[in-house]
């Protein structure tokens, strides 16, 4: 059975930082973070995969955010610099082994057959 576990979350001001991981049970080909704010779709932050390395960011992260991935533990990491109040929502790890996924689908939600329970990120401004 497939397990992702996200840990890392927490309260930080604007300007602060975190780091979020994501426990995997196995292996996976792909490997994304996702979040959603109250009243909103959930959307794809970044995402990594395996053998291409490949790394996708949404626009509104790039440059303060960082994916990476410990391969040997199957830990999936978002380091988040300069974090802003819209930045605040559930943080979701995603996950799957299909290896037919273009990287311009990365970041669609629809790919990813397994999800982590989330962790809360709140920025107060």
């Amino acid at each position: 059975q497939v397990h992702l576990v996200e840990s890392g979350g927490g309260s930080v001001q604007a300007g602060g930082s975190l780091r979020l991981s994501c426990a995997a049970s196995g292996p996976f080909y792909v490997m994304a973070w996702f979040r959603q704010a109250p009243g909103r779709e959930r959307e794809g932050v970044a995402a990594i995969e395996e053998d291409t390395n490949t790394i996708e960011y949404t626009n509104s992260v790039k440059g303060r955010f960082t994916i990476s991935k410990d391969n040997a533990k199957n830990i999936l990491y978002l380091q988040m610099n300069s974090l802003k109040p819209e930045d605040t929502a559930t943080y979701y790890c995603a996950a799957d082994s299909s290896e037919t996924i273009y990287s311009f689908q990365l970041l669609e939600e629809r790919q990813y057959r397994n999800w982590g329970q989330g962790t809360q990120v709140t920025v107060s401004s």
